[in-house]
């Protein structure tokens, strides 16, 4: 089980949920130590106890580009497809940080627009920050906002590209999303 997506699970945007995540990140995650040693035999509760662990998140680093445990555990939550409840629960619980970004970040690539934009908005809220791992192998720090912001409207992020989504407009128009008020709202009325 240990590269296969659960018998049974969905495809999403037409695709194995794996193949969310480029050929050349996944082999390279594949290939990873840590994949094999961490990652093999997991199920969604392990993996929410790895997760919990984590210290840092990011893309692959080094000069042979070793993925992070960020991304590798991100590749086993897309073989598990964990229920949306669960997900929507790890995003909405701020105790653990880096479990919510990752739980955000595979909202993103698995959910449904208004999905995304109901349970990732409240996160522009937090500003803890979050250790990233860059390429060269250095350490920097961003907000979890920052992090949110990105996958919301950008392309990709860590090496992977996002699915893309409709604007937030056009999905108060027709999915009869919310409009979005900001928490600064309130202190340029009064």
């Amino acid at each position: 089980m240990s590269i296969n997506t659960l018998p049974g699970t969905k495809s999403i945007h037409g695709t194995d949920p794996q193949f969310l995540i480029e050929k050349i990140v996944r082999e390279r995650i594949y290939e990873s130590l840590y994949w094999k040693q961490e990652c093999y035999d997991l199920t969604t509760e392990s993996l929410v106890e790895k997760a919990v662990r984590l210290s840092h998140i990011g893309s692959t680093f080094g000069g042979n580009q070793k993925p992070t445990p960020f991304l590798c555990l991100l590749l086993k939550l897309l073989q598990l497809q964990p229920d949306f409840e669960i997900v929507y629960a790890l995003i909405k619980d701020p105790t653990f940080k880096y479990l919510r970004i990752l739980a955000s970040f595979y909202l993103r690539l698995v959910g449904r627009p208004r999905d995304i934009y109901e349970n990732l908005e409240p996160l522009y809220s937090d500003y803890r920050k979050i250790r990233v791992k860059a390429p060269s192998s250095d350490y920097y720090l961003l907000c979890i906002d920052q992090v949110i912001e990105t996958l919301l409207n950008e392309d990709g992020i860590f090496s992977i590209h996002l699915p893309r989504i409709p604007k937030r407009r056009d999905v108060e128009a027709k999915d009869g999303l919310a409009p979005r008020t900001s928490c600064l709202a309130d202190q340029l009325t009064s």
